[in-house]
């Protein structure tokens, strides 16, 4: 197939790159809010952290039945209509979870953040950003897809310490409502900026796995060796990052005892670093040998859960964490993004990082509620880090079984 002319240097591609960054902001710091307010509705409405950590674990879950679907659906039109549906289902979840007024609503919590908020996650998330970006380029892939799922964090920078400073006041349902305002008003910017261009349209629905069926599709991912690599690393890097690092860390750091301001910058901090990782590592992949890169990543993060062990109450060693973990953090994305479009193609990257979204979703779901469900039993987290240090080791061992070949990178340039 002949490639398509590349549009890295226009400005159209590049204001996609920033509205999935604006995207993904709004979604994850949603996402993480629950781990900032978990302490505050604990003592507020009486629930129990194994509650809470099931309510993140349900919203993972409902992720991980929207993901292949939503990854299916940017592939074959699109993503302008389903990131403004997107949008307008978290400002729905964010007003819901503002509306509880008590303990005894804890369905409409359970209803509002774990099912609706859910299900915007779902469609706002990584794998749709990960597709309307390559459809825009085909050189300065890596990088694209670096910066715009950077997103994921860098909204957190900003939102998260303004929640932390409502919460500390008494005033988190205006954060929540906030959050459901803002997500309405880039309602309109992203109709507008997403609109496909004719370039785009052929790129896409011109290729060949578009002409399959969805069966066949998911047919030939199971038959890739790759894949089911891959899928395996990503389901660790959910458990490790959106169930344990989103859901507990902050938990884990009032546990310590450091006041919410300070677990937020700490946080916040990591959010930064974790930016300037995922670029980092988008430039890295369009110029490494992209297994070893993936496997030095999750390495880095089993070295990290072994520092938390150790954090106490030293301010100084939950600072380093951050920043260490940060560049280990969500780095994973653009390489295993860059590894799937080379092995399967840039026309069903949507649903086959929707796939592995999935599974990186429920293994956040399982991670979420492992963590409450042993805080709850033993009082402490250690048997959680001890854990995600061996499954981040295993995710490096699957990573560095893989091959690099240059004619992989080859074929991702031809099917852009």
């Amino acid at each position: 197939m002949q490639a398509t002319k590349d549009n890295s240097g226009r400005i159209g591609p590049w204001l996609v790159v920033a509205m999935c960054f604006l995207v993904l902001s709004l979604s994850f710091s949603a996402r993480g809010s629950l781990a900032l307010a978990m302490p505050t509705w604990q003592a507020e409405f009486g629930w129990s952290r194994s509650f809470l950590s099931g309510t993140a674990a349900c919203a993972l879950l409902v992720m991980a039945v929207i993901a292949p679907f939503a990854g299916n659906a940017v592939d074959r039109y699109g993503p302008r209509i389903l990131l403004c549906c997107g949008l307008a289902v978290l400002s729905i979840a964010m007003v819901g979870v503002a509306s509880v007024s008590g303990g005894g609503q804890s369905w409409l919590f359970v209803l509002a953040f774990g099912v609706v908020g859910g299900s915007a996650f779902g469609i706002m998330a990584q794998h749709v950003v990960v597709a309307a970006i390559a459809m825009n380029f085909s050189t300065n892939r890596g990088l694209a897809t670096g910066i715009g799922t950077a997103g994921s964090t860098a909204g957190q920078l900003m939102l998260l310490p303004v929640l932390a400073l409502l919460l500390q006041a008494g005033q988190w349902r205006a954060g929540y409502l906030a959050l459901g305002t803002i997500a309405l008003l880039c309602i309109p910017l992203a109709f507008l900026i997403l609109r496909a261009p004719s370039t785009q349209r052929k790129t896409v629905k011109g290729t060949v796995q578009q002409t399959q069926s969805l069966k066949s599709k998911l047919w030939r991912m199971a038959k890739s060796p790759a894949f089911q690599i891959l899928f395996w690393t990503f389901f660790i890097c959910g458990f490790t990052t959106s169930g344990v690092i989103e859901t507990h860390l902050l938990p884990y750091a009032a546990f310590c005892g450091f006041p919410p301001l300070p677990s937020a910058t700490a946080y916040g901090l990591l959010s930064g670093i974790n930016l300037a990782g995922m670029m980092l590592a988008g430039w890295l992949t369009d110029r490494l040998n992209r297994p070893l890169l993936l496997a030095g990543i999750y390495f880095m993060r089993a070295l990290c859960f072994i520092l938390l062990l150790y954090i106490g109450d030293n301010y100084s060693l939950l600072l380093i964490f951050a920043v260490l973990f940060g560049l280990a953090d969500y780095s994973t994305v653009p390489v295993t993004a860059s590894l799937l479009a080379s092995r399967l193609g840039v026309g069903v990257l949507g649903l086959s990082m929707g796939v592995l979204s999935a599974g990186h979703a429920v293994g956040g779901a399982l991670g979420a509620y492992a963590g409450g469900w042993l805080f709850d039993r033993t009082g402490r987290y250690d048997l959680l880090w001890f854990s995600s240090v061996a499954l981040a080791l295993g995710a490096a061992f699957l990573a560095a079984t893989l091959k690099e070949d240059r004619r992989d990178r080859l074929a991702e340039a031809a099917t852009a």
